[in-house]
């Protein structure tokens, strides 16, 4: 069994794997990695590594206590990856991204795939039907968006994330939801549209926290996975075992 993790800017997800079978999925928070862990591999015993990506300053430390119950890998971009890296700045590409654009080439083979990852960032990365990592973009999520209309102003107030009621909002909280739910759901639809301009055909894989609040407002067709870079993460790594 393999014990996927991937730190993330705001929380910790998890996963455990037999082969490419998740059997069961976590969230907690960076405060609670360790017990977390903990509790992880006394319910699983089998479990042989733990596979860890992370974009966040999680000490490595953190994990190494772990290292005579398991095997530890911490995902780098040293490993091998199914892709060629056309990135201009390959070594500022996160490792989360990379992640995601191997197993887009995993589970769909031999077509265009655009994987976008809406979590505390909105990423957008582009892996041609040539295995060609071509790039992408990347913006605030939509938490951030809330945040910055509150931190940057003097009289905004904060909201959480709340389904717009009406599209012109009749009030300033009813506006801001519509402007930050709505805003983004623009700026995704007009991605994918500026894509299809220069691609005629291609997948969309839509994952991260808040993947499933934004896929029911989204028109186009899209494969939407929560747990997407967590499986991408355990077939990473099988693919690095059987390419070293």
């Amino acid at each position: 069994m393999i014990l996927a993790v991937d730190v993330g800017n705001t929380r910790i997800k998890a996963a455990v794997f037999e082969d490419n079978t998740l059997l069961e999925s976590f969230v907690f928070l960076k405060t609670a990695l360790e017990k977390s862990i903990e509790n992880i591999l006394e319910k699983y015993k089998n479990t042989t590594h733990l596979v860890i990506a992370s974009v966040s300053d999680v000490e490595k430390q953190a994990f190494i206590s772990f290292k005579d119950a398991v095997n530890i890998h911490f995902v780098s971009q040293t490993d091998p990856f199914p892709f060629v890296n056309c990135y201009e700045t390959p070594q500022t590409l996160g490792i989360d991204r990379m992640v995601l654009a191997a197993g887009a080439i995993l589970q769909y083979p031999n077509q265009n795939r655009l994987v976008i990852d809406a979590g505390t960032c909105v990423t957008y990365d582009f892996i041609d039907e040539n295995d060609n990592y071509l790039g992408g973009a990347i913006s605030p999520g939509l938490r951030l968006r809330y945040e910055s209309l509150h931190h940057f102003t003097a009289k905004l107030p904060l909201l959480t994330l709340e389904k717009p009621k009406r599209f012109i909002g009749k009030s300033t909280s009813e506006s801001i939801h519509s402007g930050v739910v709505n805003g983004l759901v623009f700026e995704i639809e007009g991605c994918i549209a500026e894509i299809k301009g220069q691609y005629s055909k291609f997948i969309i894989i839509l994952t991260g926290g808040d993947s499933v609040f934004l896929a029911k407002r989204l028109k186009n067709t899209i494969f939407a996975n929560s747990n997407f870079l967590l499986e991408s993460l355990n077939q990473t790594f099988q693919y690095k075992i059987k390419n070293d």
